[in-house]
C-alpha cells in the first residue's frame, strides 16, 4: 500500500483522531462515539449493518468479485482515568480518557474504510468493520457474538497500539501474544470482638494475610518454571474501628497466564489453598473466579498470510501480561492480531495512564495494517475455498 494512497485523506483521519480523543465514553455508554462514527460513514457511503447492539455498529463493504468474508475489529470505549497529558486535543469529558489509546485503533480502521472505499474494486469478497463496543469493562466482545453479530465471518483481524514501541513499529508472531485475565475475590468469614479481647474472636484478618502470602506460593510451586504466570492481590478491605476485629474480611485480585491448563490448574489451588487456611482457622470462605478475558492465541497459518502480506519489517513481540477480549472471539472466529508502535520514548507511560500519549503518527501504520493484513487473509482464504 503505497503512502500516497492515503496521504490525501491522511490529515481527516488524524482530525478524526482529535475528535475521538476528546469525545471519550466508557463501557457500553458509548453512544456518541457511535453516532459519530455512523456520521463519517454515512458521508462515505458506507453500508452499516443492522445488529442489535446498542452501542458500537458493523459496516460492510463488497468487492465486485465473490469471495471470503472477513472482519476487521476496533474498540471503542474508555476508561474512568481523569488525562493529565499535555495533548492540545486531551478529553473534555471530565474523568474519562482514552488511557489505552482506542481512538488510535478506531482511527486507523476508518482510515482503511476510505482507502477499501475508493479501491472496491480490487476487493475479492467482503469486508466487514466491526467498532466493538466495552472492551475495558463491560464484556463486549461476548455481546457481540451472543448478538450474532459475526455470524459468516471467517477471520478477523485487530490491533492494540503499544506505547512501548517505537511509532512504525509492528510486532506479531502465531501463537500466544497477549494473557489470559482471571479475577478472583474471596470473603472470609469470622467472628468479631474487642480488639483487646482476641480470644474471643476468630480473626479474619490474620486469615486474610496467610491467604495472601500463601498464594504466592501457586506459582512458585506447582507452575513450570518456564510458564509466565503471575498472582497479584489488588485489593483488600476488613474493618471499621480501630479497636474491633470484624466479623468478615474481604480480598481480590488477578491472574494473568497464557497456558488454559494453567488456568484450571491455578483455580483448583487457589481454591483448595483457601478452603484449607479457613478450616484450620476455623473459619468460612466464600470464593468466586471470573474469566475477563481470554489468552490471545493468533491462528498459525492466518498470521503467516498477513506477514507475508505487509509491506514492513515485523518485529518479535514481547508477550504482554495485559488481556484483550479479542481473544473471545478467537474462541469462535480464527483471529490474528498485533502490536503497532505507538510511542517509544524513554519513560513514555503505559496503558492506563493519566498521562498515556499515544501520537498520530500510529496511524498511518495502522492503516497499512489493517489494509494489507486484510488483503492477505482475503487471498489465503480465497485458495483454501
Amino acid at each position: 500500500m503505497a503512502k500516497e494512497e492515503y496521504s490525501k485523506y491522511l490529515s481527516e483521519i488524524v482530525a478524526l483522531r482529535h475528535y475521538l480523543h476528546q469525545h471519550p465514553e466508557l463501557s457500553t455508554q458509548e453512544f456518541n462515539t457511535t453516532k459519530k462514527i455512523k456520521e463519517v460513514l454515512a458521508e462515505w457511503k458506507i453500508k452499516i449493518l443492522e445488529t442489535k447492539l446498542d452501542t458500537g455498529l458493523l459496516a460492510e463493504i463488497k468487492g465486485t468479485q465473490a469471495g471470503p468474508i472477513i472482519g476487521l475489529r476496533a474498540d471503542i470505549d474508555a476508561l474512568p482515568v481523569q488525562e493529565e497529558s499535555n495533548l492540545s486535543f486531551k478529553s473534555l469529558n471530565t474523568g474519562v480518557m482514552h488511557a489505552c489509546g482506542h481512538d488510535l485503533h478506531m482511527s486507523s480502521l476508518l482510515g482503511a474504510i476510505r482507502y477499501f472505499k475508493d479501491h472496491q474494486d480490487e476487493v475479492k469478497g467482503t469486508l466487514r468493520f466491526l467498532f466493538q463496543p466495552a472492551e475495558e469493562a463491560g464484556g463486549g466482545a461476548d455481546q457481540v457474538l451472543a448478538k450474532n453479530v459475526l455470524d459468516g465471518v471467517q477471520a478477523l483481524i485487530g490491533f492494540h497500539n503499544n506505547p512501548n514501541l517505537p511509532v512504525g513499529t509492528i510486532a506479531l508472531q502465531a501463537g500466544p501474544l497477549m494473557a489470559g485475565c482471571y479475577k478472583f475475590e474471596i470473603k472470609i468469614k469470622g467472628q468479631g470482638s474487642h480488639g483487646a479481647k482476641p480470644e474471643k474472636s476468630k480473626d479474619p484478618i490474620t486469615t486474610l494475610a496467610t491467604i495472601i502470602s500463601s498464594l504466592q506460593t501457586i506459582v512458585s510451586r506447582n507452575i513450570n518454571p518456564q510458564d509466565a504466570v503471575v498472582v497479584s492481590v489488588t485489593h483488600i478491605n476488613a474493618g471499621k474501628a480501630w479497636n474491633v476485629i470484624p466479623d468478615e474480611a474481604y480480598l481480590q485480585g488477578t491472574v494473568r497466564l497464557f497456558d488454559h491448563k494453567n488456568a484450571e490448574l491455578v483455580k483448583t489451588k487457589l481454591f483448595s489453598l483457601v478452603e484449607g487456611i479457613v478450616q484450620a482457622y476455623g473459619q468460612k470462605a466464600e470464593i468466586d473466579w471470573s474469566e475477563r478475558a481470554l489468552p490471545i492465541n493468533n491462528n498459525v497459518k492466518l498470521t503467516q498470510a498477513v506477514i507475508d502480506n505487509l509491506s514492513f519489517k515485523v518485529d518479535q513481540p514481547v508477550l504482554s501480561m495485559a488481556g484483550e477480549d479479542f481473544a473471545t472471539f478467537q474462541k469462535e472466529i480464527p483471529g490474528v492480531f498485533a502490536f503497532i508502535g505507538s510511542n517509544g520514548a524513554p519513560g513514555a507511560a503505559d496503558w492506563h495512564k493519566p498521562n498515556f500519549v499515544g501520537l498520530d503518527e500510529t496511524l498511518p501504520t495502522g492503516i497499512e495494517y489493517f489494509v494489507e493484513g486484510a488483503q492477505g487473509l482475503l487471498k489465503y482464504l480465497d485458495t483454501e475455498q
